[in-house]
């Protein structure tokens, strides 16, 4: 559904990628469909279909609705998800990609062979090779994400968040990357509101401890269509790298 040097100002690699996504997913229908299908499976994972107990689905219904998926399309998700649950599986990928970035790969899918192949394929077409569980996941953390739009006294805004004891923030051109751990996201969310930041939006993310910098333009159009590659494959739920582009080469 795709960081930074740390407190690095205007720096961003996650905010980067995620432009990318988006561009990519402009299809309505394939997002709906994406979304739905993360929902049959946080709803497996734990939790049940009430979000006031199940923090990931809360998250990925704010997703949704953020992407302004209807909410007949929402309600229709959690209807048929009780009799998709055994059907349906998540399976995630590592490899690497155009100038050696890390990547993974999370699914949704109710063939893992089909989608298995069809991802591999993927990789190499887009200049990349898949590669054993374990081979780069080593080099990312799970981490709750908060993206918080910036004020107009950002340094006050910034030792304020630090106060209330998140793990750690990236400040980018127009806004904050807040980083926590997976189950206190929406703690923490609720406490930078009610400090009277505006939160943007919320999700788990994978992060990198190290990042992989490309040298050039081309180098950085080669990694970024490459994620959009992978991205754009019905059953990928989120794609995750450790690629950094220099503000230069934006």
């Amino acid at each position: 559904m795709i960081k930074s040097t740390r407190y690095m100002s205007g720096h961003s690699h996650y905010s980067t990628i995620k432009r990318a996504k988006e561009a990519n997913d402009a299809q309505r229908g394939k997002i709906f469909s994406k979304f739905a299908r993360e929902i049959g499976i946080v709803v497996r994972e734990g939790g049940g279909a009430d979000p006031a107990f199940n923090y990931k689905l809360r998250m990925v219904l704010d997703k949704a609705r953020a992407a302004n998926m209807p909410k007949e399309n929402i309600e229709r998700a959690l209807h048929q998800v009780q009799g998709k649950l055994e059907a349906l599986g998540k399976i995630t990928y590592e490899g690497f990609g155009p100038g050696n970035i890390s990547v993974i790969v999370e699914a949704a899918t109710d063939n893992k062979n089909r989608t298995s192949q069809e991802i591999k394929n993927l990789f190499e077409r887009g200049g990349g090779k898949m590669a054993g569980s374990g081979a780069v996941s080593f080099n990312f953390e799970n981490k709750g994400l908060l993206v918080v739009q910036k004020n107009d006294k950002p340094d006050e805004q910034m030792l304020k968040m630090i106060d209330l004891g998140v793990e750690d923030i990236d400040e980018t051109s127009d806004g904050f990357e807040v980083y926590t751990q997976p189950d206190k996201l929406y703690e923490v969310k609720g406490q930078i509101e009610s400090a009277g930041f505006t939160v943007i939006s919320a999700e788990l993310y994978m992060k990198p401890k190290m990042f992989q910098t490309v040298a050039n333009s081309d180098d950085a159009k080669k990694a970024i269509a490459f994620i959009d590659l992978l991205n754009d494959h019905d059953d990928v739920q989120n794609v995750f790298s450790n690629l950094d582009i220099p503000d230069n080469l934006l």
